[in-house]
């Protein structure tokens, strides 16, 4: 790590400023350089803290950048992850505030509903699907308490950022029908994402290296060195199978996963 505990006590400061009063800061690449990955997960994790501090509850996980164009896009070669809170939560077919963020957009994805503990190192897909109780279709909502593009520099902002600002994470809709794990093919399930009743994205699971189930995976043995795993109980948001859609005040969002149900939410 580059970066001391004061430095990044004071970044997750900034981001959990940035949430409460919906203003944007500049790129911590920008005024760090060297920041590395692990200081971006440390700084999540003090911003997270902060969070529980305040009567917050982790209720899963997300993963990002799990697909090969985002990978190539963000300069890296694997995915990165995030904690989901207790009040990310939306129900299906319910309004959503859009006061609560900034320059939200959606994505649609498969939620794991794990019923046993998952731990690495050597944890496989196999593993995952036996340890699932359930998948249902998701939406996730992300939002950026980092700008995106610096005004300065023009420069788009690097993965360290992503990371720090909790993996872009904001909230989450489950809906649909819940899915037993071996009662179909994951790779194969899809989605039409429409806003507004135009569609805007359609998408396979496949395409979250090549099964969301893998993903999930991979988390289990990212986390296993630091002493974590996934627990009974917990969401675990795959990764996205389509691109980021932006969403506006007024817009409704439908993600139609065919004989799987649908999920939905508008932005009121």
């Amino acid at each position: 790590m580059s970066l001391d505990k004061d430095t990044i006590r004071s970044l997750a400061q900034k981001l959990d400023q940035s949430e409460k009063t919906r203003q944007q800061i500049r790129h911590f690449s920008l005024d760090h350089p060297g920041i590395t990955i692990e200081d971006a997960y440390a700084i999540q994790d003090e911003w997270v803290r902060m969070k529980i501090a305040e009567g917050r509850k982790p209720i899963g996980h997300k993963i990002g950048l799990t697909s090969r164009a985002m990978q190539r896009s963000s300069n890296i070669t694997e995915p990165d992850y995030g904690l989901l809170l207790d009040d990310m939560l939306f129900k299906d077919g319910f309004d959503i505030p859009f006061e609560r963020f900034i320059v939200p957009r959606v994505e649609v994805e498969l939620a794991f509903i794990l019923k046993d503990r998952l731990s690495g190192p050597n944890c496989t897909i196999f593993d995952v699907l036996n340890a699932t109780d359930y998948v249902v279709p998701a939406i996730e909502i992300i939002d950026a308490r980092i700008q995106q593009i610096d005004p300065e520099t023009k420069l788009t902002r690097k993965v360290f950022d992503t990371i720090s600002d909790n993996a872009a994470n904001a909230g989450i809709v489950l809906g649909g029908r819940p899915i037993r794990p071996l009662e179909a093919d994951l790779r194969w399930i899809g989605a039409l994402c429409y806003r507004n009743g135009q569609l805007e994205e359609t998408g396979l699971a496949a395409g979250v290296l090549n099964h969301p189930a893998t993903s999930v995976a991979w988390l289990a043995n990212k986390i296993a060195p630091l002493g974590l795993a996934l627990e009974p109980g917990q969401v675990v948001l795959a990764g996205s199978f389509i691109r980021p859609i932006e969403t506006r005040k007024g817009d409704t969002i439908q993600a139609d996963y065919g004989p799987y149900g649908s999920v939905s939410c508008y932005f009121a």
